[in-house]
């Protein structure tokens, strides 16, 4: 058994998620230390937060804004952003981000107010 894992993000198929469409790689992965997503964000996200989940962002297309707790926040290619457990946010659109949660993405940790 081999030590590491590959994703080739772009082959994997999108799922509908609060902030658009996300491309996960290593959420089944064992350990479940992290994973990584690609998310396309088209139009404004649904605000949701996680109890558990510390996220990632870094912005690699576009220019948009990101809520966090109610603050509007530029961000544009290179903006890297961490958002820790409760707090509420929703990407605004136009962007493509990598997203990494920490632990790796659980689906019963998304909450909506």
């Amino acid at each position: 058994m081999n030590n590491y894992t590959i994703a080739q993000l772009d082959d994997i198929e999108p799922v509908k998620c609060p902030c658009g469409f996300s491309r996960r790689a290593f959420v089944n992965d064992e350990g479940r230390v992290a994973s990584m997503h690609l998310l396309d964000v088209k139009e404004p996200g649904r605000t949701h937060y996680h109890k558990k989940l510390t996220e990632i962002y870094l912005v690699i297309q576009g220019e948009s804004h990101i809520e966090l707790d109610g603050d509007l926040i530029p961000v544009k290619p290179m903006t890297a952003v961490l958002i820790k457990p409760g707090c509420r946010h929703r990407a605004l659109g136009g962007c493509r981000i990598i997203v990494v949660p920490i632990p790796a993405f659980d689906p019963n940790d998304e909450w909506f107010d």
